[in-house]
């Protein structure tokens, strides 16, 4: 279920896109493309990759660790329910999944030798990758928040222009149409060709 942009605490000049759904793999990856066009949307070509990329491992966690009857209470472990949340505010996409198991995940160190597991390296990513990025325990315990942050660049001052404005000064700059038919210039006389 995609949501409208919310409302409340909101600045005007922010941007906000919530996605729920199961983190199971099929969904998994429709919902990094809905996620992908969202920041398409908003001229956010920039972080697209990593911003997709790290959401990828958030929710592969999910996946793979979110028991939510883990802290005595909660719904049933098959259910692996999360929302993700896009918020753009100034020059900062924070992109956040909130699922419904109360454990906080840990951050595995980086082996030095060549066993390193091909899996447990998400977070460690999510931090190599990003500017910052956190968890939050809900206060009622029925879950947690795994977010990350990424500088977005200031779009460029072509994009900046919309509405009338925007057309007006495109108006401007385009010539003026003629009025009337065009003239039809007259047929060219040919010269016969030398024989020869």
């Amino acid at each position: 279920m995609i949501s409208p942009p919310s409302s409340t605490r909101t600045p005007p000049s922010a941007r906000h896109c919530a996605v729920e759904f199961q983190a199971l793999p099929p969904r998994i990856g429709q919902v990094r493309r809905i996620v992908s066009a969202q920041l398409r949307y908003w001229r956010l070509d920039t972080v697209l990759d990593v911003a997709a990329l790290l959401l990828t491992e958030l929710l592969a966690n999910v996946h793979r660790h979110a028991d939510p009857g883990a802290g005595g209470a909660g719904p049933a472990p098959a259910d692996k329910h999360c929302t993700v949340e896009l918020s753009l505010v100034g020059d900062r996409l924070t992109v956040s999944v909130h699922d419904h198991d109360p454990r906080l995940p840990r951050v595995r160190g980086a082996a030095s030798d060549e066993s390193l597991p091909t899996s447990g390296r998400g977070l460690a990513l999510v931090a190599s990758l990003s500017e910052s990025w956190g968890v939050r325990a809900r206060p009622d315990g029925s879950g947690k928040t795994v977010w990350f942050s990424l500088p977005v660049p200031a779009p460029e001052p072509a994009a900046r222009v919309r509405g009338r404005a925007g057309r007006a000064a495109r108006d401007a700059a385009a010539p003026e149409p003629p009025s009337g038919p065009a003239p039809v210039p007259p047929p060219a006389e040919v010269e016969p060709a030398a024989a020869g």
